[in-house]
């Protein structure tokens, strides 16, 4: 495995830190912390660029608020000067990882995503029941609390594997610590916040132990992940079940995770394989009713902040074809058609 020993003069480099303010601000020009920090660019980058390089920067507080899309979610908004520094380590670190990353996990990666998720699972079931002419089932697993369940000392010892310099280590560490949802002592430490950039590649580092697992060590040949949830697919459900336990063991031995227990299942293709958002049932894939329900309602929601000029016409037709493009990836034309006449109905009512 390649080691990586001067990382940490390119994250806090005056060029990186100014191409991940150019990244950071994009679509964000007119919120009142990002105009406050513009208006004294340079000198707040030359600022950071120092504390990082005297190692006197100390990551700030945290903003919370809860989200429902669909489920509800507690993010934590950092500083927009924190913001930028996550960028900066993302934008180094990210590569580094990347080429460690299996094939099959598709979450928050480039030529990623969920929908080539979703095609990719009804690829394997195609493949294992021979084009749907034999049985076949997946199991379906979902970590138990997962982003509040990382360990903030086996995330930085896995980092340290691939980056293998104190500097490096002293600067992600000052952002994996600058937020714990479970605190036993000053030296057990768990959680990373949702809304960071740094916690979708910490994520990934840290799954990668179960993928690489599941690959290497279990010999599983039809398995892909999304953050916490990742399926197995087998012509055999006795397999299936047998691999819950070394599963079980691993999380649990390895990186202090559990699988929910209400969200583990093995299911046969025949009844629709529920992931993502879609449906997957052999030779056609359907979109999730909460998925469609969600979709109109947004969209209902979208036009009526037109009407009262809180978004402009090109935001409403971007969320109208963001929509669309998800109907795209299922057998959707009917529903795809009902979307756009309701969209002209609200937009003419």
């Amino acid at each position: 495995m390649r080691i990586y020993r001067n990382l940490f003069d390119k994250i806090i480099s005056l060029e990186n830190l100014m191409l991940s303010w150019e990244k950071f601000r994009r679509g964000k020009t007119g919120k009142p912390d990002v105009q406050k920090f513009e208006f004294n660019l340079e000198e707040n980058i030359f600022n950071l660029h120092r504390e990082l390089k005297n190692k006197t920067y100390i990551h700030g507080k945290y903003t919370g608020f809860y989200i429902t899309d669909p489920k509800t979610r507690h993010i934590h908004k950092a500083t927009v000067k924190d913001r930028v520094l996550h960028h900066a380590i993302f934008r180094i670190l990210n590569p580094v990882f990347e080429e460690t990353f299996i094939s099959n996990s598709f979450s928050c990666r480039v030529n990623k995503g969920s929908h080539l998720g979703v095609e990719k699972l009804a690829s394997m079931i195609r493949s294992e029941s021979k084009n749907y002419t034999s049985p076949c089932f997946v199991l379906k697993c979902d970590v138990k609390k997962f982003f509040d369940s990382v360990d903030h000392h086996i995330l930085l010892k896995i980092i340290k594997r691939r980056t293998c310099n104190n500097s490096t280590s002293w600067l992600v560490g000052q952002v994996i610590k600058s937020y714990s949802a479970k605190q036993t002592d000053l030296f057990n430490r768990q959680g990373i916040p949702i809304g960071n950039l740094t916690s979708q590649l910490f994520a990934n580092i840290y799954l990668n132990e179960l993928d690489q697992y599941i690959k290497n060590k279990l010999k599983v040949k039809y398995y892909a992940r999304y953050t916490d949830d990742f399926v197995i697919v087998s012509k055999n459900k006795k397999y299936l079940r047998g691999l819950l336990d070394p599963l079980k063991e691993m999380l649990f031995e390895k990186l202090k995770l559990e699988l929910h227990p209400q969200k583990v299942s093995i299911e046969n293709i025949n009844s629709g394989i529920d992931f993502l958002g879609y449906v997957i049932f052999p030779h056609h894939t359907l979109i999730r009713q909460k998925t469609k329900r969600r979709m109109f309602k947004k969209l209902k929601r979208a036009v009526k902040q037109y009407k009262q000029k809180e978004i402009s016409q090109e935001t409403l037709e971007q969320s109208l074809q963001s929509y669309l493009g998800v109907l795209s990836h299922a057998n959707a034309y009917k529903l795809s058609q009902d979307l756009k006449n309701m969209y002209w109905f609200w937009l003419n009512e």
